[in-house]
This record gives structure tokens, sequence and C-alpha cells, in this order.
């Protein structure tokens, strides 16, 4: 058994090739986060200032710099990392911007915004008249039977019990009153 993972790490050599974060003017510990901020938040300020509310601008430069100290890892280039973060937050905004507006649509219906077309009311007016006048014309049984069928939705069985009559009689009785409001009114 071997406890090599518990030693010390050995000394490297002075031609042995160093990790990236130890390397002699890196960009990742060259600049610190507050010099990196003081130096950035204007270029990032006037970006956001061009694309965003001026009312968003502070806000979106902070979330820059959250979303950059929350990677935890270091970065190579930090300033270009930071161009690519306010680019996403930008097309995020305008994402979100567009499902909120498509959400808040409402379709433009003529009839919602007119009312309703004057024209069709008068006929309508017109066609329950003529069927009113039409259905004076019937004979009694006639009439209370169709009505029984088509304004109170009783069937067929339901009305031949109530007038005494065979389930066939009611049909004829139907079948003769549809035949002459077509006749006087048109199709029903």
């Amino acid at each position: 058994m071997t406890f090599d993972r518990f030693l010390p790490p050995a000394r490297l050599d002075d031609d042995d090739p160093l990790p990236p974060e130890d390397r002699a003017g890196s960009s990742a510990t060259a600049i610190p986060m507050d010099a990196l901020y003081r130096s950035q938040s204007p270029r990032l300020a006037r970006f956001f200032a061009r694309r965003t509310p001026r009312n968003e601008v502070a806000d979106l430069v902070q979330e820059s710099f959250r979303r950059l100290l929350g990677t935890g890892t270091r970065v190579e280039r930090p300033e270009a990392y930071l161009s690519r973060i306010a680019t996403n937050l930008v097309r995020d905004r305008a994402s979100a911007s567009a499902r909120h507006h498509d959400a808040a649509h409402e379709s433009y219906d003529d009839d919602a915004v007119a009312g309703p077309d004057p024209h069709q009311q008068l006929e309508a007016r017109d066609t329950v008249a003529r069927l009113e006048a039409a259905l004076t014309t019937l004979k009694p049984k006639t009439r209370e039977i169709f009505l029984m069928h088509r304004l109170d939705g009783l069937s067929y069985a339901e009305i031949a019990d109530a007038k005494g009559m065979s389930i066939k009689g009611v049909e004829k009785q139907i079948s003769q009153a549809l035949y002459l409001l077509r006749r006087r009114v048109g199709a029903l």
C-alpha cells in the first residue's frame, strides 16, 4: 500500500511547466476583482446603456460581475468573459420581454371591437317574426307537439306519453310542422 497521495508534492524543477494559474503575468492572477470592476464597469455600463433602458444599466453591470464571481473558477481573460456575460444578459432580457409581450397580446377581433352587426340583428329579428307568423298558421295540435319537441326538448316518446298518441303519430306531426314551416320561412 502506497501513501504517495498523502505526501506533500515534490518540488518542481526549473524547466518543468507551471499550471496556468501559477504563471507569471497571468491575467487571472494579475487583476484583482476591485481593479477589474473599476476598469470594466464603465465599459459595461456604456454597452448596456445602448441596448437597455437606463434604469436597468446599474443592475445589469452588477449582475455581470455577480455571474463572473459565481463561476468559482479562475478565468483566463475576465474582460472577454464579462463581454460574453453582458451579451447573454441582453439576449435573455430581450427573450423575456418577447415572451411577456406575446403573453399580453390580445387578438384584434372585429366583432369584439365593433359589436354585433346591425344588419345581422335585423335579419335575425325578421326571421323570428316570419317563424312566429308561420307557427300561427299550423294546426293547434301540430304546433303544440312541434314546440314541445323544439322548445321544451322532449323526446318523441315523452310527447307521445303526454299526448296519449303513438310515437309514429308524433313523428308525423313533427314532419308536417317542419314541412309547412320550411315552405313559409325557409331552412330551419
